[in-house]
């Protein structure tokens, strides 16, 4: 099971629930970043084993975030946390390099299962 997640959401309310479920489920939350671009440079930073990331987000949305990390080839997994839910959207994830895929509002259970799902 990964371990260490980094949190990437331009709302400090998401980013605390997310932490806290993780927290409570034993993830250690290596860093939070409220754009895209924080998010790229914290996950070569920070090598995490999973990257959470909002799709809607200045600077450099989820989707760009998560084509860029994947395309690092790091050993990580990315999940795509929004409340964008509509299909192109979830294909556009995937293609993207995601394993999975959140919609808000978040629930512990939801979180959960998503993440047990992709490890």
């Amino acid at each position: 099971m990964p371990k260490k997640v980094l949190i990437a959401d331009d709302t400090e309310f998401f980013r605390t629930a997310l932490r806290d479920i993780l927290l409570g489920a034993g993830y250690t939350v290596v860093g939070e970043a409220a754009n895209g671009a924080e998010a790229l440079d914290m996950a070569v930073e920070l090598k995490p084993d999973l990257v959470i990331l909002d799709v809607v987000m200045p600077v450099k949305n989820g989707l760009e975030a998560a084509k860029a990390i994947s395309a690092l080839n790091l050993p990580l997994k990315i999940v795509m946390c929004t409340s964008l839910g509509y299909e192109p959207i979830v294909e556009e994830a995937i293609r993207s390099g995601a394993s999975g895929y959140i919609i808000k509002p978040l629930s512990e259970a939801k979180v959960l299962n998503t993440l047990n799902s992709i490890i």
